[in-house]
C-alpha cells in the first residue's frame, strides 16, 4: 500500500512540476517555483490520495493478476485487496453522494435542485447488502483459511459467492455509470475503478487457489474404497474446473440466499426490484416527481417548500434560467420590486442589498414545510402592503403580477 501511494504522490507532483514550468520556460536557470509552498504539498497529498492513488492501485491489481496467471506471484498481497475493497467503496460512496448529489430517498420522494434518488430501492437494499456480505465472506474464507483445511466443495461455494459479488458490483456500475462524459462528467470514469479492482481481486483469488490446489497432494486412501465418494472426489479435486463448477453452483446459492431473505420479509424478486424500482438511473423503471428548485430567494423557497394548502402554489415559473414553483405572494413581491426599481432606483438598490444580505440566510433555514408555512403567514401583512402599492402605481396591476417569472426580465 505504502509503495503504491508514494508512486501516486510522485506522479502528481511531477504533473504539478510540469504545469509550473510553463510560465517560466524550460531553462533551469530561469526556474522559480513559488507554487510549492506547504499548502501546495498538502494539496498534492490530498489530490493524489483521492484521484491519483485509485488509478495507481487499479494498475497494481491488473499487474498482480497478470503475475498470478503466469505463476510468478510470490505472496497474496491481501493488504492491497483490503485497500481496494474498502477504500474504493468509501471513495465511490463519497463521489456519488457529494459529487452527484445522490440521496437515500426512493423514487416516489420529491427532491430539490440537483439531488438524485437512491440507485438501490431501499426496501430491497437488505438483499444487496446480504449478497455483498456473502461475497466478502467467501473471499476471506479462501484467503485466510489454509487450503489444507478447505474442503473442495466449500472452495467452490466460496467462489460462487464471489461471483455473485462481482455480478452485483457490475450491475451497480451499470446502474450509476451512464456513459455521458461531456463537460465535467468525465469524472464518472472513476466509477469504473472499483469494479475493475474487484474483478482483479476475485480472479486472482480463484486462480491462486487453483494453482495452490494443483501443488497439494491429497490423501485419498480413506475414500477410494467407496466408488461413489471416489467419483465425487475425482470431480471436486480437479481444481481447474472449480471456476466452472462455481458458475453452476452460483444459481442454487442465489436461491438459498433468496430463501433465507424471505424469512426476513424480503420479496423473492427483490434482487431485481433493487435496481428497477428506482428513478434517475440506467436500469430504473420508475418516473420520479420533478425536482423542486429551491432558490436562495427565500420567497421562492417558501413557495416550493411549504404545504400546498397553505402557500398555494399556482404554477411553475422561470428564474435565472431554471424552473421554480410560483405562488401569488412571490409574484406580488417581485412585481413590487419591479415598481421600486422603476420609480426609485436608489431606494430599490438599498432594499435589494438588505434582502440579499439577510434573505439568503433565511432561505437556508427553511428546512421543513412547517417553517415555510410560518414564513408565508408572517409575510402576509407585507404582501398586502405590496399589493396596495402595486394597485396605486400600475394601470394594469394584475397583468404585472401575472407576468412575473415568465422568463422575461428575470432579474429577481
Amino acid at each position: 500500500m505504502g509503495i503504491s501511494y508514494i508512486i501516486a504522490m510522485i506522479l502528481f507532483v511531477m504533473y504539478q512540476l510540469a504545469e509550473s514550468l510553463r510560465p517560466y520556460g524550460y531553462g533551469l536557470g530561469r526556474l522559480s517555483l513559488p507554487e510549492f509552498s506547504q499548502e501546495s504539498i498538502i494539496w498534492s497529498l490530498f489530490v493524489s490520495l483521492i484521484f491519483v492513488y485509485p488509478i495507481v492501485l487499479t494498475g497494481y491489481h491488473i499487474v498482480l493478476l497478470y503475475l498470478e496467471v503466469k505463476k510468478k506471484l510470490l505472496k497474496p498481497f491481501i493488504r492491497f485487496d483490503q485497500v481496494a475493497i474498502w477504500y474504493g467503496l468509501i471513495l465511490e460512496f463519497l463521489y456519488l453522494t457529494e459529487g452527484k448529489y445522490v440521496t437515500g430517498s426512493d423514487w416516489s420522494v420529491q427532491l430539490k435542485n440537483l439531488e438524485m434518488h437512491t440507485p438501490i430501492f431501499s426496501e430491497a437494499a437488505p438483499t444487496i447488502i446480504f449478497i455483498f456480505t456473502i461475497g466478502i465472506a467467501g473471499y476471506f474464507y479462501l484467503r485466510v483459511r489454509p487450503l489444507k483445511k478447505i474442503p473442495p466443495l466449500m472452495a467452490i461455494i466460496s467462489i460462487s459467492a464471489m461471483y455473485l459479488w462481482v455480478i452485483e458490483v457490475l450491475v451497480f456500475t451499470v446502474q450509476v455509470f451512464k456513459g455521458d462524459l461531456s463537460g465535467d462528467k468525465w469524472l464518472d470514469l472513476y466509477l469504473l475503478v472499483y469494479p475493475v479492482c474487484i474483478i482483479c481481486i476475485v480472479a486472482r483469488t480463484v486462480i491462486s487457489k487453483v494453482h495452490e490446489w494443483q501443488e497439494y497432494e491429497m490423501e485419498r486412501t480413506k475414500i477410494q474404497s467407496n466408488p461413489l465418494l471416489n467419483f465425487a472426489d475425482k470431480i471436486l479435486s480437479n481444481s481447474k474446473l472449480w471456476p466452472i463448477y462455481a458458475i453452476v453452483l452460483m444459481f442454487p446459492l442465489l436461491g438459498i440466499i433468496i430463501g433465507i431473505l424471505l424469512l426476513f420479509g424480503q420479496a423473492p424478486d427483490s434482487v431485481i426490484k433493487a435496481w428497477t424500482e428506482t428513478a434517475d438511473w440506467t436500469l430504473s423503471l420508475k418516473e420520479a416527481p420533478q425536482n423542486i428548485e429551491y432558490d436562495e430567494h427565500y420567497l421562492c423557497t417558501v413557495a416550493a417548500g411549504g404545504h400546498r394548502k397553505v402557500v398555494k402554489p399556482v404554477r411553475k415559473g422561470i428564474r435565472h434560467g431554471h424552473e421554480v414553483i410560483v405562488n401569488r405572494q412571490l409574484c406580488i413581491a417581485n412585481a413590487f420590486e419591479q415598481i421600486l426599481e422603476e420609480k426609485t432606483p436608489r431606494f430599490h438598490k438599498l432594499v435589494r442589498g438588505v434582502y440579499d444580505r439577510y434573505g439568503f440566510s433565511v432561505a437556508r433555514l427553511i428546512k421543513s414545510k412547517w417553517i415555510a408555512d410560518i414564513i408565508y403567514i408572517m409575510m402576509k401583512p407585507l404582501e398586502w402592503i405590496f399589493l396596495a402599492v402595486i394597485y396605486m402605481s400600475d394601470a394594469h396591476p394584475e397583468n404585472r403580477i401575472a407576468t412575473q417569472y415568465m422568463g422575461k426580465n428575470d432579474l429577481y
